[in-house]
């Protein structure tokens, strides 16, 4: 049985995305989802207009924040057949050392939709059944959200909620509790003393900086929010964040004065401050590094081609640690999914839909940002 499909590639940066037919039958161990959402991401941005390369060569459909149902099964992943699905952002290979050692975020044979493989700006995508992640229609029914609407976890949420479980922000749902064993979970992270009165920084809280906020409140810490647009603070003030800061009108100094004010005032620690830099920006990085403290942890979830100059030995100073930070387990997105059908993150107010067949409009407004909220493309 023939799946006709089609999907919208890129052929050259900033060249018009075309619609090209294609079959969409898997293989063996593979799935064929029909698309009902594909979220544009920053990263999809820096392959279109800046030129960063995709592992995949061109013409290649982009697009990594995926949901959709599984309509056709290659043998051995018949289970999945009419399943409603969000496909990981990045799927691991499952079977290598690093995954066996719960290290899969860095296994040497992952797929990226929209950079290993065909990505979900399509009607149709084809991927392995490893890792999928089942979505309880009735739950989502409840939550009032659509399948289209949850494509946004694949990246957009599991990122932000990774770097927070690795941080080690204590006290939330999947907070870490050690490495596990061979074959589990992605090794978590421990600070020592970590526990109430703790205190979360998130720098950059547009997309995933504000699921950022929400995903460590929900974890137990008091977050505060900083960016230059007051826009975007006032959002995540009504969603989780418990002190917005502008750092257009703040330099570094007066920034960590005004931090250093409100753990004070809340009876939150001076120390060990749990930094997120998800803003992709060279100013963002270094406004989130002059915030180190004593036992910090800096998590880096955001990503930009700029370079920045740092004294990388205040974190020796500091006795802090810096974190990178690249997708998120399969295995830890069921969990990162309950925040949101439990109604502990919100994401209907920061997304807004829009045809896949007005893609190159879309991500012209993306780009100048005309479109404020986080843009899914829905296959007509």
């Amino acid at each position: 049985m023939n799946i006709e499909a089609h999907r919208w590639l890129m052929k050259a940066v900033g060249a018009p995305f075309e619609r090209v037919a294609f079959d969409a039958m898997p293989g063996p161990g593979e799935v064929a989802v029909a698309v009902a959402g594909c979220g544009v991401c920053h990263t999809d941005l820096g392959y279109y207009y800046d030129g960063v390369r995709t592992k995949h060569a061109l013409p290649l459909a982009l697009g990594h924040e995926v949901s959709g149902r599984v309509v056709a099964c290659g043998a051995g992943a018949e289970a999945w057949a009419g399943k409603a699905v969000i496909v990981p952002a990045v799927l691991p290979c499952g079977e290598c050392d690093l995954c066996r050692r719960g290290l899969s975020t860095i296994c040497a044979q992952q797929e990226m939709p929209g950079n290993d493989i065909q990505g979900g700006f399509a009607s149709h995508i084809v991927v392995p059944a490893r890792g999928l992640c089942g979505v309880d229609e009735a739950r989502l029914a409840a939550a009032g959200l659509t399948l289209a609407q949850v494509s946004i976890v694949a990246d957009a949420l599991t990122t932000p909620y990774q770097a927070v479980r690795r941080a080690g922000v204590p006290d939330g749902p999947q907070a870490p509790s050690g490495r596990c064993p061979p074959g589990g979970r992605e090794p978590a992270w421990e600070r020592p003393g970590a526990g109430s009165g703790s205190l979360a920084i998130v720098v950059g809280v547009g997309g995933v900086g504000g699921y950022c906020v929400q995903v460590a409140r929900a974890f137990g810490a008091r977050v505060v929010a900083i960016d230059v647009d007051d826009a975007k603070l006032a959002a995540v003030a009504a969603h989780g964040a418990a002190l917005t800061l502008n750092s257009r009108t703040l330099d570094a100094k007066a920034l960590k004065a005004a931090v250093l004010e409100f753990a004070k005032q809340n009876g939150l620690r001076s120390t060990e401050w749990f930094i997120f830099e998800c803003s992709g920006s060279a100013a963002g990085q270094l406004s989130a590094y002059s915030l180190l403290v004593h036992g910090a942890t800096l998590s880096v979830v955001g990503f930009t081609m700029d370079k920045v100059e740092l004294r990388l030995s205040n974190l020796m100073a500091f006795d802090a640690r810096a974190l990178g930070n690249w997708g998120c387990p399969p295995e830890a997105y069921p969990a990162a999914l309950d925040l949101v059908l439990d109604g502990k993150v919100q994401i209907a107010p920061f997304v807004e839909t829009h045809p896949l067949a007005d893609i190159n409009r879309v991500f012209d407004a993306v780009h100048r940002h005309e479109i404020k909220k986080r843009a899914v493309l829905v296959p007509a």
